[in-house]
């Protein structure tokens, strides 16, 4: 008997883990909750969130300042979403910028 309630807390324990936080709904801990949010980025998201809800991810991106697509990839992962979507890079985002000219070499010197 105290396998399976030991088992049934382990299993919700795992689903709590794993759920989905959503930031214009989130409380600050559960925030906090999500790995790579401390309490500096949670008061900061829920003072922007008071101003405003989060329509994207970019929105999100744009207003609080330190995030960035790696830092947004990370936390979608971690379980944190925008209006119930995970993180999507945009095209300009995922684009990876043109390798630079190969600079011109000098002309051989005449003798």
């Amino acid at each position: 008997m105290f396998k399976k309630i030991f088992a049934f807390i382990a299993a919700m324990s795992l689903v709590t883990a794993f759920a989905a936080v959503d930031v214009n709904k989130g409380s600050a801990a559960e925030l906090d909750s999500i790995k790579g949010i401390g309490p500096a980025t949670s008061k900061v998201i829920m003072t922007e969130r008071q101003k405003a809800e989060f329509k994207n991810w970019d929105d999100l991106i744009s207003r609080v300042k330190g995030l960035g697509d790696k830092t947004a990839a990370k936390l979608s992962e971690g379980g944190l979403t925008v209006g119930g979507a995970g993180y999507k890079p945009s095209a300009a985002a995922s684009a990876k910028p043109a390798a630079a000219p190969a600079a011109a070499k000098p002309a051989a010197e005449k003798k």
